[in-house]
């Protein structure tokens, strides 16, 4: 039987190093191979700049997309610690993951971001797929917060239907999970989310 990979999903952790520490805990007793963090890493506060130290410490491998509270400046500070797949991709094994976050107060999504995904999508040929954002999808259970969801993001997972969307921002919506299509959604916060695919 093929080894699946295990992660630790998380978000909206807003600079909070009390919370890494306990997410990066979690990852070690659940002896995940991947700890994705779904942006919000930072957050409006500024928070702590050695929010990764804990992961880095524990040799976890970290990547992440910036949320609507970080900032460019933020992302690059992160860089030194984790791989950032904003508008990128990365493939552990026959996974691949695809990233889109929303920095500097975004809320909203255009067209330019939809192209980004479906390149990034289009180029994973093999295995499954993961599409990673910080917003979380319109037409989801995670609209219950009165909080409109992205119209992009659903968008691409309808059309290109990667077989998991790992999406945060919603703090109350955290465990949620919903289906969009032949996509099954996860809303992840800062309790974290163990994820085997």
């Amino acid at each position: 039987m093929e080894k699946k990979l295990k992660i630790l999903a998380a978000g909206d952790l807003h600079g909070n190093l009390s919370i890494a520490k306990k997410l990066s805990k979690k990852g070690e007793r659940e002896e995940v191979d991947l700890v994705i963090l779904a942006g919000d890493i930072y957050g409006y506060k500024g928070g702590n700049k050695n929010i990764l130290e804990p992961f880095t410490k524990a040799k976890q491998k970290v990547i992440f997309i910036p949320g609507n509270c970080d900032f460019n400046t933020d992302a690059a500070s992160l860089i030194k610690r984790a791989k950032c797949i904003h508008n990128k991709y990365v493939t552990y094994g026959d996974v691949g993951i695809a990233g889109i976050g929303s920095p500097n107060w975004t809320l909203n999504l255009n067209e330019d971001d939809f192209s980004r995904i479906e390149k990034n999508l289009k180029k994973m040929k093999m295995g499954k797929q993961i599409l990673v954002s910080h917003l979380h999808a319109s037409g989801t259970k995670a609209e219950f917060s009165g909080i409109p969801g992205d119209i992009i993001i659903e968008k691409a997972v309808r059309l290109f239907e990667p077989d998991l969307l790992i999406s945060a921002h919603i703090h109350e919506a955290e465990g949620l999970e919903d289906i969009i299509g032949n996509t099954k959604v996860i809303q992840v916060g800062s309790n974290g989310i163990i994820i085997e695919i």
